[in-house]
């Protein structure tokens, strides 16, 4: 673990107040501390709202514990905070207990032992989402209901400003639909389905991720110069800055590609191209769809479990 600082303290005490009650997380069993987590205030609808941080914050959580790294403890983990197969509503002690039973450890040496360091890892995971959302400079434009027709006034500010935020809204549409592939390849290989199946959800993430790369590409081309000031998504022209590759990066992990290997792929997407036109441009790229097809169905190396302390 690394060296404590007085706010991871400060979440794990917080951490310890939420496992007393368990999931869902509630307004009166969160700590501000927790509720003022980065990646919370991202996630929030309504960030001025405790209620909307909570929901942010038990989604969070949830997300957390169901990517639980240790194989070994994950179930138990989970059970501890009051998710299956812990049921909703048990206390404390009767969720321990399913933890424990889970873990293959007698019930006190599981609370002496084991559960100090599932808490803590928990407390670990939110910090290290929270930084994650610190060091990214790009975050998506937060949404808000309408109560009335938006009409664009007739004149040239009006749709310049509405035609950056079209594009704008376009480069974010892009990201996320690349992220809902992503996720369904990993759902999938997971599951261990027909591999036929998977494959076909590994070719359309490779065409989302070349939609999203040429959706930046036109947005940098189209409202930045190098003399322009730095732009949320293009970075800093001027000092070569740009965030490209970090903005389609925060959809997640992606197969290593060269430089030629992403550009073919872009090629292949160019003018808003169909899954299908895109799969017939790359038909002669057998090498290139082998990178993203065994990257993904190669297993990940998983967690080593932790050594108890005697």
């Amino acid at each position: 673990m690394p060296r404590k600082s007085p706010l991871s303290g400060e979440v794990l005490a917080a951490l310890h107040r939420v496992l007393r009650r368990g999931l869902p997380a509630t307004p009166q069993a969160v700590d501000p501390v927790l509720l003022g987590l980065r990646g919370v205030l991202a996630r929030a609808v309504d960030p001025a709202d405790d209620g909307s941080r909570t929901a942010a914050l038990d989604g969070v959580l949830r997300g957390v514990l169901a990517r639980f790294p240790d194989v070994r403890y994950a179930v138990a983990a989970r059970a501890l905070f009051g998710l299956p197969p812990a049921e909703a509503g048990q206390n404390l002690t009767a969720r321990r207990d399913v933890a424990a039973a889970a873990a293959g450890h007698e019930v006190h040496h599981f609370r002496k032992r084991i559960e100090p360091r599932l808490v803590e890892h928990v407390a670990w995971a939110l910090l290290a989402d929270a930084d994650r959302f610190t060091r990214s400079r790009v975050m998506a434009p937060r949404l808000a209901p309408a109560g009335e027709r938006q009409a664009v006034p007739a004149d040239p500010f009006a749709w310049e400003v509405t035609e950056h935020e079209e594009a704008l809204v376009r480069v974010w549409s892009a990201v996320y639909a690349l992220r809902a592939e992503l996720l369904a390849v990993e759902r999938l290989v997971s599951l261990d389905v027909d591999r036929g199946q998977i494959i076909n959800r590994i070719v359309t993430a490779a065409w989302r991720w070349a939609l999203a790369s040429t959706t930046i590409t036109a947005y940098i081309a189209a409202f930045t110069t190098p003399d322009t000031e730095p732009d949320p998504i293009a970075g800093d022209r001027s000092t070569g800055d740009q965030g490209q590759a970090e903005l389609v990066a925060l959809a997640g992990w992606t197969p290593p590609m060269t430089a030629s290997e992403q550009a073919r792929l872009c090629a292949a997407a160019a003018g808003d191209a169909t899954r299908g036109e895109f799969i017939a441009a790359l038909h002669d790229e057998v090498e290139l769809g082998n990178t993203w097809i065994t990257a993904f169905l190669t297993p990940a190396k998983p967690q080593p479990a932790r050594q108890e302390a005697s």
